[in-house]
C-alpha cells in the first residue's frame, strides 16, 4: 500500500518534494549559523517563533526540544521525516530549523490522528508550515521511496513498535520491516534520532505495550542489528527520580519521565 499526502495540505508527491530544489544544509558550529551574529541560535530562533502556541510553549520545559535538535544536528536545508509525528509539536520545530530550503514529512496514522484530534488538524490548517506535508501510512503501510532523508525523527515512538490494540487500529508492527525502510529512506551519512521514555535495564520489550516504555539497549541492538551506528547520546532528558517501572503515563508523572537521547548515523558506504 502506497502512501498519500492529506488532502488539507497542498498536493505533492514524496519524489517531487525532496528532488526539487534540494540545497545541501547550512554549516553550523555549536547550533550557530555560520556569517551571523555569534549570539543567534537556529534552534533559539525555533523555539521563540511568535507563531508558535501557548500550548507548545508550555511543553517546552519538560522537553527541551531546542537542546534536542541542536544534539540531534539539524540544521537549515535538511530534508526531515518525524516518524508517528502525533500532534505535530515536533513537527513544527524541525519546520523552523529547516527552513525555506529544507523540508518535513509529518508521518501520521489513523489511531494517532483521533487520540491527538484537533491539535494536528490545526497546526497544519491552511497552510501554515509551508515547508510541512502529512503522510498518512497505516502500521506496516509505510512505502518510502529511498534515500530520502538527510534525518528521521522517532519522538517517544520506538517503544509504538511494540504496542498491539487491534481494536482501536494499532495492529502488531513488524518491527524489522519497519527499521529496514527507515534505513533506506535515510541518505547515506543520515540520521536517526530516538527520544524515548526508559523501562528499567534488562526489561522486555514488552513494556513497550503495557508501560509504553523501552528499555535503550533494546533500541540500540535492532538498530545496530539493522546498519545504523550509535554516534552519541544525550542525558538532557534525564530524570532520576522518575521509577521505570510505572506506566509513563501515569497523571503525576506525564511530561516528566526520565528520558533517553540517541543519535544514529546511516554509514556512507554501506553493505546491508
Amino acid at each position: 500500500m502506497s502512501f498519500n499526502l492529506t488532502a488539507a495540505l497542498p498536493v505533492a508527491t514524496l519524489a517531487l518534494l525532496v528532488a526539487c530544489g534540494k540545497t545541501e544544509p547550512t554549516v553550523v558550529a555549536d547550533g550557530v549559523i555560520s556569517g551571523n551574529d555569534p549570539a543567534t541560535s537556529i534552534y533559539i530562533n525555533a523555539l521563540e517563533n511568535p507563531g508558535r502556541t501557548d500550548a507548545d510553549r508550555a511543553r517546552d520545559v519538560g522537553r527541551r526540544p531546542a537542546e534536542v535538535l541542536e544534539f540531534l544536528g539539524i540544521v537549515p536545508g535538511m530534508d526531515v521525516l518525524d516518524m508517528f509525528s502525533g500532534g505535530g509539536y515536533y513537527t513544527e520545530m524541525l519546520s523552523h530549523v529547516a527552513g525555506s530550503t529544507g523540508s518535513v514529512i509529518a508521518h501520521s496514522n489513523q489511531a494517532y490522528a483521533q487520540f491527538v484530534g484537533e491539535e494536528a488538524t490545526n497546526r497544519f490548517a491552511n497552510g501554515r508550515l509551508a515547508n510541512v506535508r502529512v503522510l498518512m501510512a497505516e502500521n506496516d503501510a509505510l512505502d518510502l521511496p529511498d534515500a530520502a532523508f538527510d534525518a528521521v525523527m522517532m519522538i517517544l515512538a520506538y517503544h509504538d513498535i511494540y504496542y498491539v490494540d487491534p481494536d482501536n487500529g494499532w495492529p502488531k508492527i513488524d518491527g524489522p520491516a519497519l527499521i529496514a525502510e527507515l534505513y533506506d529512506a535515510l541518505r547515506p551519512g543520515g540520521m536517526l534520532g530516538v527520544v524515548d521514555h526508559y523501562a528499567a535495564a534488562g526489561s522486555s520489550p514488552e513494556t513497550g505495550n503495557t508501560l509504553h516504555r523501552i528499555d535503550p539497549q533494546i533500541v540500540i541492538d535492532e538498530l545496530e542489528s539493522a546498519g545504523f551506528v550509535l554516534e552519541a547520546q544525550s542525558d538532557v532528558l534525564r530524570n532520576p527520580a522518575d521509577d521505570h517501572s510505572r506506566n509513563m503515563s501515569a497523571p503525576e508523572i506525564r511530561g516528566k519521565t526520565d528520558r533517553f537521547v540517541l543519535r544514529f548515523r546511516k554509514p556512507n558506504q554501506t553493505s546491508r
